[in-house]
């Protein structure tokens, strides 16, 4: 009955959108004036600027826009006669240029550069050669290139430097503490997983990163630690633009005794043609960026009903052996001053093999006594295989009105096939010649989807009103094997094999206004949402459906004091949904000692979002600090409870409530013309309440500590155009639902030579110092619970060594839509 009520309500509201996105005023004269308002030293575009035109003999005015998100604006019914075209926008200076409107129909074209204000009301930009950080209403803008030691990388290479960033040494990604958060390229929503789609852009076709911690509305309303917007390079101007980057891998310093040697290499092309009406982009690349190490473990188990102890500890190899590679393009049409016309089309394969050979000790020994009961010494070869296969094409069509309202829609469709095995062996040690159990998980579980969307903007007194419609679905059809030898009981096998297929079907409203008054500029909305999510399963008669309807308003500040300061404030209601890996309860073999398995009950994540922010400008430096508050329903654990002597089974779980309370802190210091530091620091406390389901599991109560994290990066100007750059990322330790995360510490130096007028440059990266005693690249895992205990410390390689190559024809700069995978990376 609830459905019913649901589907009737958004059938309306719906309908009554749809209406809205279709009134257009007649217009009487057809004369206009256009163009695109950007910044002088960076080509990016000026957002919300105040455009207007006015009588030349009298300064009178006549008509007014505000610029787009773009930079974009247009004024139309312009009679015969002498105008200024009067550009304002805080923060830079003000701008006029004249024009003449000789005849009822002509349309001029005045694309118009503006410079920074010295007093900078809009923003707080971060005073360097080019402006590398900015603060505004609702993100923090990074440009890419400032951070020398992720040339040759991939954006997590860059993101892991922001200020409010951390990177583990498994490389999940969080943001302000949370690992949940939405990737937007070039604005538009990638629902892959973060991890997976960051690794595979190269660092160097990126421009900026932006962070939006406080989304508005018009964004959807997925991460629970708000959005990342990448935004890639392009053409400015007409002709060709030419970026090309090569690298490679010295021989590693380390020995960790691994099966192979890893392999370091990998290049990156972005072309860009822009001719009048037409701009193409296409771009390719090929990354093989293997990593070896080790892991150190020790495990216990307790029987209760037995008495008994089991301990088994383990040494060995831990490696990766990883490529991938893909070509995108994008091609953008703009038929007339009202209607423009893109597509964009990807194809990209990506590779992953991790290997665990491991030397177990097993041991089972009486509780009260300790004498040992039995043990056994062997040999553990895991090795667990990925790969996807993505494709995704996508359409897009703005079309501007005569009364300079606009709309958007977006249309993707993608299909990912994904498979991949885990092949478990057992063997005597230290021979290896005698097998006693062989494990093999095949998989495959392709996915489907499309993302359709439909925006409308239009100007309302002093402001801008944006409403829209957006309907996405994905289908996931999985196929799980389990093959043993020697042979278990036909009951014993069926447990780890079966299907699921999943589905997700999500509809949303949104509605906001921006505007500005005096010294205040503010943006509020409201987004509806109504989602269904079912799971059938093989093992289970019953299917698993999920229906959610849930409104997520916004709001964001921006005040300025004076022109040194200003402060912000911002809310937001968030949501992170379950991936379809969460959701699996078929139980993959992932190493020996454990098993993984998912819930098709599992409750999404609800979170409020508060921030609370000051910035500030000197002469030589900048500052600026955000206090913020994360109140997480349902947070996600996996959490660990026992199988059986030697096996830990690790399930996905809810657990009640977390609360995030922390402080960001961002400075740049450029003392002399050779130096300059920026530093970024984040400190939080984090406090997570089990709640029932975990308690079932044996741990009850709560977590919580303080965590902090660090990122520093400078530079030295050596002179005839040398750049050395030190940087150093660190995380502290942290706690979980069972136990603690060690800290991570990596650090990092690079130097570059320039030759060409900066045109070619060759890098030295040295990635990871350890020097011996740093301790870096590492990071111990603890959980624990009534009846066991594992601790595992994962070290990976330092001392690693890269050259890179780049050379740069015409300069690339700003956007380009290159399409990126919406959601099949994110069952990768």
């Amino acid at each position: 009955m609830n459905s019913k009520i649901h589907l009737i309500t958004f059938r309306r509201s719906l309908i009554l959108i749809t209406s809205i996105f279709f009134l257009n005023i007649s217009n009487a004269q057809n004369a206009s004036v256009k163009g695109i308002v950007t910044e002088n030293d960076t080509s990016l575009p000026v957002e919300f600027a105040s455009v207007s035109v006015l009588k030349k003999e009298n300064s009178a005015i006549v008509k007014g826009d505000l610029t787009k998100n773009n930079g974009e604006f247009i004024i139309t019914d312009l009679n015969i006669g002498n105008y200024v075209l009067k550009i304002i926008s805080i923060g830079y200076e003000t701008t006029e240029v004249n024009f003449v409107i000789s005849n009822k129909t002509e349309k001029i074209i005045l694309d118009t550069k503006m410079n920074l204000s010295n007093k900078l009301l809009n923003e707080v930009v971060i005073q360097g050669e080019k402006n590398n950080i900015r603060n505004k209403i609702d993100k923090q803008t990074y440009k890419a290139n400032q951070f020398e030691s992720a040339k040759g990388g991939n954006a997590v290479d860059v993101l892991k430097n922001l200020p409010s960033v951390a990177v583990d040494s498994n490389g999940d990604i969080s943001v302000r503490g949370s690992s949940g958060f939405l990737v937007l390229i070039n604005g538009k929503p990638v629902l892959t997983d973060a991890q997976t789609i960051l690794s595979q852009i190269p660092a160097n076709t990126i421009e900026n990163i932006e962070l939006i911690t406080a989304p508005s509305a018009k964004y959807e309303a997925d991460g629970k630690a708000g959005i990342v917007n990448i935004t890639t390079k392009k053409g400015v101007t007409d002709g060709v633009s030419l970026q090309t980057n090569f690298l490679l891998g010295l021989p590693g310093t380390t020995d960790y005794n691994n099966l192979e040697n890893p392999l370091r290499f990998g290049g990156d092309f972005t072309l860009n043609y822009k001719k009048e009406k037409w701009d193409l982009s296409v771009s390719s690349n090929y990354t093989r960026n293997d990593a070896n190490g080790k892991r150190e473990g020790d495990v216990y188990t307790k029987d209760f009903s037995n008495n008994t102890i089991t301990k088994f500890p383990s040494n060995g190899e831990r490696s990766f052996d990883r490529y991938n590679y893909g070509a995108r393009t994008s091609i953008s049409y703009t038929a007339d001053k009202n209607n423009i016309f893109s597509f964009g089309f990807s194809a990209s394969k990506k590779y992953q093999q991790r290997r665990a050979d491991i030397v177990y000790n097993n041991s089972t020994e009486d509780l009260t006594t300790g004498e040992i009961l039995n043990q056994l010494t062997y040999f553990n070869s895991n090795v667990q295989e990925k790969e996807g296969t993505f494709i995704l094409g996508s359409f897009d069509y703005t079309h501007i009105f005569k009364n300079n309202s606009k709309i958007y829609s977006s249309a993707i469709y993608e299909y990912a096939n994904l498979f991949g095995n885990t092949h478990n062996q057992n063997l005597d040690f230290p021979q290896k010649n005698n097998l006693f159990q062989e494990v093999n998980n095949p998989y495959t579980n392709p996915i489907k989807g499309f993302r359709f969307k439909l925006d409308y903007s239009t100007k309302i007194g002093e402001g801008v009103i944006e409403t829209g419609y957006q309907i996405r679905n994905d289908n996931q059809d999985g196929k799980f094997d389990y093959i043993v030898n020697p042979i278990t009981t036909p009951d014993e096998d069926e447990k780890f094999r079966g299907t699921a297929k999943s589905s997700n079907l999500i509809n949303a409203l949104y509605s906001q206004y921006s505007g500005e008054y005096s010294k205040l500029k503010y943006t509020a909305g409201l987004r509806y949402e109504y989602s269904e999510r079912e799971v059938i399963l093989s093992i289970d008669s019953e299917k698993h459906v999920q229906y959610l309807s849930k409104l997520f308003p916004s709001v964001n500040l921006l005040y300025t004091f004076n022109a040194n300061w200003n402060a912000k404030a911002g809310y937001s209601k968030r949501i992170q949904r379950n991936n379809n890996y969460e959701l699996n309860p078929i139980p993959e073999r992932e190493h020996s000692e454990t098993l993984e398995q998912g819930d098709p009950d599992l409750l999404p994540q609800f979170i409020d979002l508060i921030e609370l922010g000051i910035n500030h400008s000197f002469k030589k430096a900048s500052f600026f600090s955000t206090l913020y508050y994360q109140n997480i329903k349902n947070p996600v654990q996996r959490v660990n409870s026992v199988y059986s002597e030697t096996i830990l089974n690790r399930l996905f779980t809810n657990a009640d409530r977390a609360r995030l309370i922390g402080l960001e802190i961002g400075t740049t210091y450029k003392p002399v013309n050779w130096f300059s530091t920026y530093i970024g620091t984040n400190l939080y406390n984090y406090k997570i309440t089990s709640g029932s389901k975990i308690a079932e599991l044996g741990t009850t109560g709560s977590n919580s500590d303080f965590v902090y994290s660090l990122n520093m990066n400078s530079t030295f100007d050596l002179g005839k155009d040398w750049i050395l750059q030190a940087n150093v990322n660190y995380l502290s330790a942290k706690p979980t639902a069972q136990g603690e995360d060690s800290s991570f510490l990596s650090p990092n130096t690079s130097v570059k030579k320039s030759f060409m007028n900066g045109k070619m440059t060759i890098g030295l990266q040295w990635q990871n110092m350890n020097l011996g005693f740093m301790s870096s690249n590492q990071q111990r895992i603890t959980t624990s619970g009534p009846d066991f205990y594992t601790t595992t410390n994962y070290i990976y390689e330092t001392d690693v060594f890269l050259l890179n190559f780049s050379y740069n024809l015409n300069k690339l700069n700003s956007k380009t839509k290159l399409p990126a995978s919406e959601l099949g990376e994110k069952e990768f």
